[in-house]
């Protein structure tokens, strides 16, 4: 979202009129970020004081395609959340429940905003007993406007250390796991969709990887040179959202 639809706070220049485009020649889309720390609501708020219109606030997050992967995998059982309480409340809320304690049946990652030593430990501990051990998503860096701050991903590379072990499942971009989430909420399938977005490793290889067209916008980190030197291919290239729009007609 940030980097491809606007920077920080400001709209990236013609963002709506390219939501304007897709209405027009009679396509949809979603919203998907890998970003744990946020619920689905502040985001759209956020979107909603952008004069987005709201057929097109649907927000996917990683912890959402976490939330459905644990209700399909481990069913009626209790786990343990490195998350802070704005995530929490929202799994609650999707129905997971959390026992913060060395019986939980398995561990939920994500980016923890309030993570403090002694979770990190019990974490670190409930992973080398072998408790199963999921990921919202991979990032090594969050950016915000003071630059960037540890992910969830440094903290796996922390318990990685410390237990020997990875994540056994990961579910933000680029895996399967919001790939999946993002089909059952649209109803689309591959073909019929593409994924546009301003990061290689994340954004773009979700669709190559996963048979869906892979769009790079040039309006956030990813530079030519980037592109470049990467393995992860884009299958078009655009400077902003709106420079595809006489390509929608």
């Amino acid at each position: 979202m940030d980097g491809t639809f606007y920077l920080g706070d400001k709209l990236i220049d013609g963002s709506l009129d390219f939501l304007q485009a897709l209405k027009r020649t009679g396509r949809t889309a979603r919203f998907l970020t890998n970003n744990s720390s946020k619920s689905a609501s502040v985001y759209r708020e956020k979107l909603e004081k952008m004069q987005v219109p709201e057929e097109y606030r649907d927000v996917i997050t990683s912890g959402h395609a976490a939330a459905h992967y644990i209700q399909q995998t481990f069913p009626g059982k209790c786990g343990y959340l490195m998350g802070n309480d704005m995530l929490k409340a929202e799994l609650e809320g999707m129905g997971l429940c959390f026992c913060q304690n060395m019986q939980a049946d398995y561990v939920l990652c994500a980016f923890d905003t309030t993570l403090d030593y002694k979770r990190m430990c019990e974490v670190c501990d409930l992973v080398r007993m072998g408790k199963p051990y999921i990921a919202t998503h991979p990032d090594y860096n969050c950016p915000t406007e003071n630059g960037f701050v540890p992910d969830i991903g440094a903290m796996m590379a922390l318990i990685r250390a410390s237990t020997g072990r990875d994540a056994d499942v990961i579910l933000g971009k680029p895996h399967r796991g919001i790939v999946d989430e993002a089909l059952m909420r649209t109803g689309f399938s591959t073909d019929e969709m593409a994924m546009v977005g301003d990061r290689l490793y994340t954004d773009v290889a979700t669709g190559v990887n996963h048979g869906i067209t892979g769009i790079l916008v040039l309006s956030g980190e990813a530079t030519m040179d980037d592109v470049a030197t990467s393995q992860v291919k884009p299958h078009l290239i655009f400077n902003k959202l709106s420079d595809m729009i006489p390509y929608l007609d």
